[in-house]
């Protein structure tokens, strides 16, 4: 489920090309963007696990422990690929590639999510990582990237559909979070 983009805009150099590259990729606004580390999982844990428990953009109900956390990065060190974007010295968000389904015929679709930390949001983070993982997918061979979005979410939405995602459909109904039953939107971009 993509989740805590914002809409600000930053201008993209291109996609990490070094694995843990320690320079990185600047943005506009002082973003830097890097290749997760595992020395990222408790930052990001932090990120994730405040939409867990405040928010229908994930539809996971019980916190991530460190070690899920982990487990869950080194699993995207492959052809998948995790992101983070430093601000001002602190994590301020990440986005990810992931699997878009198991079977094998689905290889080259993948799934992005992002999620930006309350305190970053509206500086163009969430438009930096997603243009850095759709760079990334495409570099990689992947050849459709799926975002599934909560619905009225019009934000992670809007941003999408600012990156040349099309909506492809709803699934009504789906979910089930805080007491209210949750659409997911379905948004695709050919690469």
């Amino acid at each position: 489920m993509s989740g805590g983009p914002d809409e600000g805009r930053s201008s993209c150099h291109g996609p990490l090309t070094q694995p843990n590259s320690p320079a990185g990729s600047r943005y506009g606004g002082g973003v830097l963007l890097r290749l997760a580390r595992p020395e990222d999982a408790e930052a990001t844990r932090e990120i994730y696990n405040a939409e867990v428990v405040g928010s229908t953009v994930t539809f996971d109900l019980v916190p991530r422990t460190l070690a899920e956390q982990e487990a869950w990065l080194d699993q995207r060190s492959g052809a998948m690929a995790v992101v983070v974007a430093e601000l001002e010295g602190r994590v301020a968000g990440f986005a990810s590639l992931s699997p878009y389904r198991d079977r094998p015929a689905y290889a080259t679709t993948v799934e992005d999510s992002v999620y930006v930390h309350a305190d970053y949001r509206g500086r163009g983070v969430g438009r930096a990582l997603l243009t850095e993982v759709l760079a990334i997918a495409a570099t990689r061979g992947f050849h459709a990237v799926m975002a599934r979005v909560v619905g009225g979410h019009e934000t992670s939405i809007g941003l999408h559909q600012s990156m040349g995602f099309l909506i492809v459909g709803t699934e009504v109904e789906v979910g089930r979070k805080f007491g209210r039953w949750l659409d997911v939107v379905l948004l695709q971009k050919m690469l």
